[in-house]
């Protein structure tokens, strides 16, 4: 398999180092220096339209961003104070730098903010002599014992859609971190996927950005038109956040090479990959890290509680994806079938996986919890055949059918006879239904459950991608307990529920068919939009799925859907 050598990391290097306007300071004390704490002067009049977020802390430093949006025409440079305290009036322990921004790196403006106190809360905003930022609130990592950890999962946020109704509830909570496992944005033209309501709701976008983006100007302008919306502003406003980036970000189904929604007329795929690469690291408060050899996975560790590995499941090594559509009949799904299951398949590429090897066993050693923030389902997904010709042509007819076999697994379960042709239809293989998941690399997805088999505690995966809410338990192909998956339903994209075209009421009743029919499926929601919230102690991991009302009206509420509990002892 081909892996990114040394000539692809040292050209996303060179674009990426100088595009992400990365500044190391050391904040000082504004009281011994005076003049670090004097708004510069800057040459046009700068607003600051898109607020500020936090990320990537780490015990004593914080990545702080914000873009500073010039008079219309300017290209030049603009100069910024960026100030932190621990109190939100700035009144004690204050420290100030100096930073620059330019057109260089879309005027964004990204500062790694060191010599801060670990496990503390600090308030920081940007200026100028003109205007100044909103006051933004993060916390740098704690150090040592650690009693409990409170984060919210997210993923999978539209802008046309509807509206961000879960970043205003999360806005508003306590919480260590939001955990963001990808599609942030998304690639396509204003009249293409879950815009239908985007007019009336005033979620268009603008004018000279209608089309699929491609360019990085194009990047750009829709990392722009998402950090508008109020409520995206508010959570990042309020809240550190740790990100990765899943295919969206790029385009749909993205792999290293190449990706469903990019053909040839579109340019070179290496191109728009780093184009779109260069505007993510720019608009999102993370460090750009290919610099050492890492594009996107880092371990973020949280006191003596829990470790968070981010992983890159997308860029560094994922090989092409299967697609059960370009397999039009047996002999041609048994091929598939065999290539998806190539010992030598990868999804996290051979690097990514020594790293994640390494961490588990220095995880082991610490006897903490292991979290693997990620951004695809990890668990088997397999449906009867029969159901998964049905996906093609999605409709009641699918229902109709897990229904029947539903109720052929329970008469067999109670030992009830069974005619011929109904020992035939239960006998039917299982196959796994979306191949861009795990399930289209199955010997990757063995290989970390090896890796696992030495931790003290359960795993506890996170995904995102599907827009519905699952949970289920995992196990590796001894059938050995390997951990948990805790997958979040999304912002605002729409789920399995809209592909299928089901009613509320039958849609439902699929969510209970389907824990029925697959192993390892312990509960599943697939049609509201929401979040995940999770909290660690060292004695279990505790998981709620919250959802919000309607995404297309202004008001809403949010109500707990599900949760569950998983002991460290388990």
């Amino acid at each position: 398999m081909q892996q990114l050598n040394r000539r692809d990391f040292l050209r996303m290097s060179a674009i990426l180092a100088g595009s992400a306007a990365l500044t190391t300071v050391v904040g000082c004390a504004s009281s011994a220096n005076p003049a670090s704490a004097v708004r510069p002067v800057n040459p046009v009049p700068v607003q600051f339209l898109h607020g500020v977020a936090s990320g990537d802390a780490t015990a004593d430093a914080l990545i702080l961003w914000t873009r500073a949006t010039p008079a219309a025409g300017f290209t030049g440079s603009l100069q910024l104070l960026v100030e932190v305290s621990p109190v939100a009036d700035f009144s004690r322990e204050r420290q100030s730098a100096l930073v620059s921004t330019s057109a260089a790196s879309d005027f964004c403006c990204k500062v790694d903010f060191t010599g801060l106190q670990s496990g503390r809360t600090y308030f920081y905003r940007f200026s100028d002599s003109n205007n100044s930022s909103v006051i933004g609130r993060s916390r740098t990592l704690p150090v040592g014992p650690l009693a409990s950890a409170r984060f919210a999962v997210v993923s999978c946020s539209n802008f046309p859609a509807g509206y961000f109704h879960v970043y205003d509830a999360l806005a508003k909570q306590e919480l260590d971190a939001v955990i963001h496992l990808g599609d942030y944005i998304y690639e396509y033209p204003h009249d293409d996927y879950a815009t239908e309501h985007a007019k009336a709701l005033g979620r268009g976008f603008a004018a000279d950005n209608q089309g699929e983006i491609i360019q990085l100007d194009d990047y750009r302008k829709r990392y722009a038109r998402y950090r508008t919306d109020v409520a995206l502003q508010a959570v990042h406003q309020q809240h550190l956040f740790l990100l990765v980036w899943d295919d969206h970000e790029i385009c749909n189904d993205a792999w290293m090479h190449g990706a469903e929604n990019h053909s040839a007329d579109e340019g070179a795929f290496d191109a728009r990959k780093l184009a779109a690469l260069q505007a993510y690291f720019e608009w999102m408060p993370i460090r750009p890290r290919v610099q050492q050899g890492e594009p996107l996975y880092r371990a973020v560790q949280y006191g003596d509680l829990a470790r968070i590995l981010l992983l890159d499941s997308r860029v560094i090594g994922r090989e092409e994806p299967a697609d059960w559509a370009k397999a039009t009949d047996a002999p041609q799904r048994e091929l598939m079938l065999n290539r998806v299951h190539e010992t030598n398949r990868q999804l996290l590429g051979t690097t990514q996986q020594g790293w994640l090897e390494a961490q588990f066993q220095q995880v082991a050693q610490q006897g903490c919890w292991a979290v693997l923030a990620q951004q695809v389902l990890m668990s088997r997904m397999a449906l009867p055949a029969e159901i998964l010709t049905g996906l093609v042509t999605p409709g009641p007819t699918m229902l109709t059918q897990l229904r029947e076999y539903a109720a052929l697994k329970q008469q067999a379960a109670q030992l009830l006879p069974l005619t011929d042709a109904q020992q035939q239809r239960l006998a039917q293989p299982l196959l796994p239904y979306n191949l861009d998941a795990w399930d289209g690399y199955p010997a990757a997805r063995e290989a970390v459950y090896q890796a696992a088999a030495g931790l003290t505690k359960p795993l506890v995966v996170l995904a995102g991608d599907t827009h519905n809410a699952w949970t289920s338990s995992l196990r590796d192909a001894s059938g050995r307990a390997v951990g948990v998956e805790l997958a979040t339903a999304s912002v605002s994209s729409p789920g399995i529920e809209t592909y299928l075209q089901l009613s509320d009421a039958e849609v439902r009743e699929m969510a209970t068919l389907l824990p029925q029919l697959i192993a390892e499926l312990d509960q599943c929601d697939l049609q509201q939009r929401g979040y995940l919230l999770i909290e660690l102690t060292a004695a279990q991991t505790k998981a709620q799925w919250w959802f919000v009302s309607d995404i297309l009206q202004a008001a809403y509420q949010q109500h707990l859907g599900f949760e569950r509990i998983v002991a460290a002892s388990a």
